[in-house]
């Protein structure tokens, strides 16, 4: 039901074309607890990764893009690592136009796939806690 607090199902859909649940998985071992860890450590590190980016020289925000680019393929984040790869490739040729377009690009996909997360985040503690 909207609005109850549980993810409807076109929200978990979205949820799972943002983050792809089947690599998370395989990446996871399944393990709920190690997924919930990888995925908090995530955020962190994208955040960070985005600050970086943000007001670094060119080649130290080709190397956080790169980072974060790594990062996203490991959580199955594929849109967000597509993001960090063309800003990467922007930064190399050196294109202010085309930087600003990634940038732009990039911050939006990484909002998007935190945002996912922090959702599958708040389900999964609720789940945890229901079960205690």
């Amino acid at each position: 039901m909207p609005g109850s607090g549980s993810p409807t199902a076109l929200e978990r859909n979205r949820q799972s074309e943002i983050i792809d649940e089947r690599h998370l998985a395989l990446m996871t071992l399944g393990d709920s607890r190690l997924e919930r860890e990888i995925l908090e450590l995530f955020l962190r590190q994208a955040a960070l990764m985005l600050g970086r980016i943000g007001g670094a020289s060119p080649g130290l925000a080709g190397a956080a893009a790169h980072t974060l680019k790594g990062s996203a393929r490991w959580i199955g984040a594929w849109r967000l690592a597509q993001a960090a790869e063309a800003f990467e490739q922007a930064v190399a040729n050196a294109d202010e136009i085309q930087i600003k377009q990634a940038l732009s690009a990039l911050t939006a996909s990484s909002q998007e796939a935190s945002a996912a997360i922090a959702a599958r985040l708040d389900r999964s503690f609720a789940g945890w806690a229901q079960e205690r």
